[in-house]
């Protein structure tokens, strides 16, 4: 008996010493501060503790549909093409439905090829005819909610990305569950609230467009239709921008509908200078994208018989640079214009991020200041310290020496909780204070479970020793199914909540695990320890 309860007793010790280290780690001193910083390290504080940036962002997913429906335009007028199929045109008519495209003008003989053009190359469109020799591609919905999915998913990764190199410690950036196609991100910390708005929602998209009618541009959109008698040429689109150095002035330029290299091709970017020592950015693109990048620009240099050798950097759907290309062009390029060093880095950071696959609007914005967080932890911890007290006070004046037993239980539950949120690099909210004061109270309710349970076979004329061991027993089952149903609840807080109710439900979790362990495990040994030192028939005290 007394070797079984030595190494229980080991085990309790040495759980306990597991999850001090938990808490505190290995301090760099013995002093107060040395020991706070060393929790700090540990257990993160969350935004509502520590203060920082609140955001909801709205993904604007219809906008990758539209670019989605926009390259199968280009996709389908260069099979059309192949085919020798002739059309009047091919349109997006309803802004409301970017899904839909309208090929106008088919003769009714190219019907079937048509079709097997729409089953081979565009399988996730359903292809019908209209009336007036007009057929419509219709993106599949479940090829819509894909992609929209895959959007927000791309958008989430590039803003984490984007946040892991400001150096934020702990952000939350996740899926909101409250709303459809939104983002919740919460930057503990933070207080370059304006870089960070700019930054996180700037889309960084960079295509790399062939550019027509010389480098000049245009003075407005209207200059550029009356050029060309009215319509763009096939493929081309108005892009609004600047040449490039030192001008500034609003200029119209055509270039190309769809982007010799874009966003997705970037392999890495740097900020650099250029030959007059002002700050500029330097890509560099993958091997496939350079492959492509060179042979295009083999093919359209001043050198060659194409009077359309310019190329426009478009940045954002803003023409940043527009010139001629003078050579063949791999695998590394350059941006210049009027950044500041600041400015640079923080362009070459969201290259290299990779760009939005749509924007962004924000729906909600909050900020949380410091001091606003630091009256939260005082009150927190205040309220935390005085109801455990209570409980502690309570319980030794209700259940007199067996209290002792409920006391030391519950300060080892709240060891163990700590610990586990150490290990685990926890981020503590301040509704995750509520659920460490609501575990200790979990906590008083098992051990009043088991002390009644015991005082009851005392009452019917049990020995000590057997009034404790039906005490226990008996309440185990009771114990095991409400804790076992709460944790069900803070699982779905955690998994399926945000934010602070997620953090709620992670400590209330934690915290009854624990209280399994010391609320029956623990309390038992103590009770064992005190039975082992008492004479038979001498009472025992609850």
């Amino acid at each position: 008996m007394q070797k079984n309860l030595l190494f229980k007793t080991l085990i309790i010790i040495g759980v306990l010493l597991v999850f001090l280290y938990g808490i505190f780690g290995i301090p760099s001193g013995a002093s107060g501060d040395a020991l706070k910083q060393a929790v700090l390290n540990r257990i993160h504080l969350g935004l509502d503790l520590k203060g920082g940036f609140y955001l909801i962002l709205q993904v604007m997913v219809d906008e990758a549909v539209s670019g989605q429906t926009d390259s199968a335009i280009e996709s389908l007028k260069t099979e059309l093409a192949k085919a020798n199929i002739t059309f009047g045109d091919i349109t997006k008519p309803d802004p409301a439905h970017p899904e839909r495209i309208v090929l106008a003008g088919v003769s009714p003989n190219a019907a079937a090829d048509l079709r097997t053009i729409a089953s081979d190359h565009f399988p996730e469109y359903d292809l019908a005819g209209g009336a007036g020799n007009t057929w419509t591609l219709t993106m599949k919905p479940a090829a819509i909610n894909d992609l929209k999915s895959r959007t927000v998913e791309q958008s989430i990764e590039a803003i984490r990305t984007r946040v892991d190199q400001l150096g934020v410690s702990e952000p939350t950036i996740q899926q909101n569950g409250m709303g459809t196609n939104q983002i919740l991100v919460q930057l503990p910390g933070v207080d370059e609230f304006g870089r960070v708005k700019e930054i996180i929602q700037s889309t960084a998209r960079l295509e790399l467009r062939q550019g027509f009618d010389g480098a000049g541009g245009y003075a407005n959109e209207q200059q550029a239709l009356q050029f060309h008698g009215g319509v763009l040429p096939p493929g081309t689109v108005l892009v609004h921008g600047y040449a490039g150095g030192s001008d500034r002035e609003d200029r119209v330029f055509v270039v190309a509908r769809i982007p010799v290299v874009s966003g997705t091709d970037i392999r890495t970017a740097e900020p650099s200078t250029d030959q007059s020592g002002r700050p500029d950015v330097v890509f560099h693109l993958t091997v496939a994208a350079g492959n492509k990048f060179g042979a295009f620009t083999a093919a359209h240099n001043e050198t060659g018989t194409d009077p359309n050798h310019y190329l426009a950097v478009v940045l954002d759907n803003k023409v940043r640079e527009f010139a001629n290309i003078k050579s063949e062009i791999r695998d590394t390029g350059d941006i210049e214009g009027g950044f500041t060093d600041q400015s640079a880095k923080d362009l070459a950071m969201l290259l290299r991020s990779g760009a939005l696959p749509a924007s962004l609007r924000y729906l909600t914005e909050r900020t949380v200041g410091p001091s606003l967080g630091a009256d939260s932890i005082r009150s927190g911890v205040r309220a935390a310290v005085w109801g455990m007290v209570a409980v502690l006070v309570f319980m030794l004046i209700y259940y007199r020496g067996a209290g002792i037993n409920a006391d030391v239980a519950l300060i080892l539950n709240l060891i163990i909780l700590l610990g586990f949120m150490g290990f685990f690099g926890a981020v503590l909210t301040l509704p995750g204070i509520a659920g460490v004061i609501l575990t200790v109270g979990m906590g008083v309710d098992s051990n009043v479970l088991i002390f009644e349970r015991i005082r009851e076979e005392l009452r019917n004329g049990k020995a000590p020793s057997a009034a404790v061991d039906q005490g226990f027993s008996r309440a185990w089952t009771t114990i095991l199914d409400t804790h076992v149903t709460t944790i069900v609840s803070a699982l779905i807080l955690i998994f399926v909540g945000a934010g602070p109710v997620s953090g709620f439900g992670l400590t209330l979790a934690f915290g009854l695990v624990a209280n399994l362990f010391t609320a029956v495990f623990v309390s038992r040994v103590i009770f064992d320890a005190v039975l082992s030192r008492k004479q038979r028939g001498e009472a025992l005290s609850i």
